[in-house]
C-alpha cells in the first residue's frame, strides 16, 4: 500500500512554499522560473482534467510560479504523451496521465515513445473506482446484477461507452462481460466528456467513469449508478453496491492519475516537483475537494508511481493474453 503523508493546513502549505523559495530557488534560470504546464491526455470534463484543475491553484502557490492546464486529447493519450516525451527535461512540462499510460504498451503494437524509458515518475496523485452509470431511462433494474440479467434476456440491445480501445473502462467492462457471459457492445470515445454525452443521448446505454465525471448527472437523475468497481462502496453513493457484491467475489479495479516528467529531468528537479505536488495534495481544501469528487488521494513519491505503472502493466497484459482480447482499432 502506498504511504500517504499527513494533511497540511493551508498555513503550513504556504510556509512550505516560502521555505522552498528561500532555500534554493532564488538562483533558478529563466527556464526553471517558467510556468509549469500540465499536459492532460483527455479533453475537458474527464477525470484527469477535473483532478488537474482542483490541484492547480495550490500547486502554483507552493511552486511559486504559474501552473497551466493544457488539454491535448487524442490517439488514446498518445498525443499528449509524445509531446511530453519530446519536451525539454527542465521540469516545466509534465504529463498528467491516466491508467492508459500502463495499458497502451499492451494495446498498441507501436507507440511514438517508450513508456518505461522516456518518462520518470513524479507522483501517483490519486486513484479512484469506476462508477458504472447507465442512462436512467434505458435500463429497468436497480444495480449491475439486474442489468446483466436484462442484457442476457435481450442480446444485442445494450452498449457501453469507453474512453478508448484499451482504456481501463474498456478492460474492466470486458472482464465483467467475460465473467458473466453477457454481451454488451463496446463503443469507444475520445474521453470521459464524450462518453457521458453518449449515455445522456442514449447513443450508448452505459459507461464506466469516475464519480467526479458522473456526479452532476447522477444528482440530476439522468444517469443511474449501477455499481462501483472498488473494494468498498463510495461514501457519496452508499446505496450503490460494488461489482463484487453483484456476484463477482474479489473483483476490484481502479483507475489512477499519475504525474510524469521526461526521463532526462534532473533528479533534484523531480524531487522538488514531487514535494510540491505532495504538498498541494495534502492541503485540506485540495484533499477535501478530491475526496468529495470520489478520488482517493495517494501522493506517492516518483519511484512509487514507476512501480505502480509496471504492476498495472503486468496485471492487464496477463488479462489480455489470457482472454485474447483484441485491442488494436
Amino acid at each position: 500500500m502506498m504511504k500517504r503523508g499527513p494533511v497540511l493546513t493551508r498555513r503550513q502549505a504556504v510556509a512550505l512554499g516560502a521555505a522552498s523559495a528561500a532555500t534554493g530557488f532564488s538562483g533558478l534560470s529563466f527556464a526553471e522560473e517558467a510556468a509549469i504546464r500540465l499536459q492532460v491526455t483527455f479533453p475537458p470534463g474527464g477525470s484527469t482534467d477535473i483532478a488537474s484543475r482542483i490541484i492547480q491553484p495550490r500547486l502554483s502557490e507552493l511552486a511559486g510560479r504559474p501552473v497551466i492546464v493544457e488539454n491535448r486529447p487524442g490517439a488514446a493519450s498518445q498525443i499528449a504523451t509524445q509531446y511530453v516525451a519530446k519536451s525539454a527535461p527542465d521540469g516545466n512540462t509534465l504529463l498528467v496521465s491516466f491508467d492508459t499510460h500502463a495499458i497502451n504498451p499492451i494495446a498498441k503494437s507501436r507507440l511514438p515513445y517508450d513508456t518505461f524509458k522516456d518518462f520518470v515518475g513524479v507522483t501517483l496523485a490519486v486513484r479512484f473506482p469506476l462508477v458504472i452509470g447507465a442512462n436512467a431511462q434505458a435500463v429497468q433494474g436497480k444495480d449491475l446484477r439486474d442489468f446483466l440479467k436484462e442484457a442476457n434476456a435481450n442480446p444485442g440491445k445494450f452498449s457501453y461507452a469507453s474512453t478508448g480501445v484499451g482504456s481501463m473502462n474498456h478492460l474492466v467492462m470486458e472482464d465483467i462481460k467475460r465473467r458473466s457471459g453477457t454481451f454488451v457492445l463496446h463503443v469507444p470515445f475520445g474521453g470521459g466528456g464524450p462518453a457521458v454525452q453518449a449515455v445522456l443521448g442514449n447513443v450508448t446505454t452505459l459507461t464506466l467513469l469516475s464519480y467526479a465525471a458522473l456526479r452532476g448527472q447522477i444528482s440530476a437523475g439522468k444517469i443511474k449508478p449501477l455499481a462501483v468497481t472498488g473494494a468498498k462502496r463510495l461514501p457519496e453513493l452508499p446505496d450503490v453496491p460494488t461489482v463484487a457484491e453483484c456476484g463477482f467475489p474479489g473483483f476490484e479495479a481502479y483507475s489512477w492519475i499519475g504525474i510524469f516528467a521526461p526521463a532526462a529531468t534532473p533528479g533534484a528537479t523531480v524531487q522538488r516537483l514531487t514535494k510540491e505536488f505532495q504538498g498541494a495534495l495534502q492541503t485540506p481544501d485540495v484533499h477535501g475537494k478530491l475526496t468529495a469528487a470520489g478520488f482517493e488521494v495517494i501522493g506517492s513519491d516518483g519511484p512509487g508511481l514507476d512501480r505502480h505503472t509496471h504492476q498495472e502493466y503486468e496485471r492487464w497484459r496477463k488479462f489480455v493474453q489470457e482472454t485474447k482480447l483484441k485491442l488494436e482499432e
